[in-house]
């Protein structure tokens, strides 16, 4: 594992909920994710999450996601982590994308709650449990009620921060009070996963944040995050302010893998920005309000 690793921050404290390329027909572009990790890193994340809901994980398959964790891994080695999700509301599916993540050479596991079929707290529970065995590595929860239709309960957090292998989840519930006393009951690390809520996040012992808009602005994140770690809470507050319209580009119209391969593209880290179905690629007028996010943030230069 890379070694930005801690145990208050096992995973690192700014990991990109990384988009997975694709060529022109379709196909992952193994080289492209390499080149975008790479330069994340070199950004200042000190992760990368792979097949999850920005990587397109529904629609690409257990072949092409291990391939993918395999060419991230060969390209960022022990400098950054790699989180692998393992995501499906079919337990035994899910297992074996995390033990296939793994084999890649993941460093941890990303398991997101059973959506769709909503589950009883003991069903998620047990699913959860079941995949974390499998991987064999740490995991990251991932409580996205907004997804899955599901919120991962207090008794059900504070059984699973029992399994040796859980240390950390992604909270997307907005809910910053109740992650701040879930954190101190179960001793797990803390992860944001709204960009929107870092800085709260971190105020109330948050890790981090697995950001959607940290492809577009990784520098400015791991400033904010640098400056509230050495007390400087008014340099962090004007850093995360710098990354407010990048935010607002990449999510705001709510296809954030879309708008951050817009963005990527923009940037001309990655070219393209083929997606596949149900998504659709960002047209021209979406692309253009991308970068314009970006020309705001100070990351590109006006046409």
């Amino acid at each position: 594992m890379a070694p930005t690793s801690h145990p208050t921050r096992p995973f690192g404290a700014l990991l990109t909920a990384m988009v997975t390329p694709l060529t022109p027909d379709g196909a992952v572009d193994l080289d492209a994710a390499r080149t975008l990790a790479t330069w994340l890193v070199d950004q200042g994340c000190d992760g990368v999450v792979l097949n999850g809901t920005t990587g397109e994980a529904p629609t690409t398959h257990s072949p092409e996601k291990a391939d993918l964790v395999a060419a991230v891994v060969d390209a960022i080695g022990d400098r950054a982590v790699v989180v692998a999700g393992a995501g499906s509301n079919d337990t035994a599916h899910a297992a074996r994308m995390a033990a296939q993540a793994a084999e890649a050479g993941a460093d941890g596991i990303l398991i997101v709650s059973p959506y769709y079929s909503r589950p009883s707290q003991e069903g998620l529970v047990r699913h959860m449990e079941t995949v974390a065995d499998a991987g064999g590595k740490p995991v990251m929860l991932y409580d996205v009620p907004g997804r899955a239709g599901v919120r991962i309960s207090a008794d059900a957090y504070a059984r699973l921060a029992e399994h040796p292998l859980v240390v950390a989840t992604k909270d997307a519930t907005g809910d910053v009070a109740a992650a701040a006393g879930l954190a101190e009951r179960t001793g797990l690390a803390w992860y944001s996963g709204d960009d929107a809520l870092l800085l709260p996040f971190l105020a109330h012992g948050g890790a981090g944040v697995v950001s959607v808009a940290a492809h577009a602005v990784p520098a400015a994140f791991a400033a904010a995050i640098a400056a509230w770690d050495a007390g400087d809470t008014a340099g962090a507050l004007a850093a995360f302010r710098t990354t407010l319209p990048a935010i607002a580009a990449l999510n705001g119209a709510g296809f954030q893998a879309v708008m951050a391969k817009a963005a990527v593209e923009a940037l001309g880290v990655v070219s393209g920005r083929t997606v596949r179905l149900p998504l659709v690629e960002a047209s021209d007028d979406e692309a253009a309000a991308v970068r314009a996010g970006l020309v705001a943030a100070g990351v590109l230069a006006s046409a």
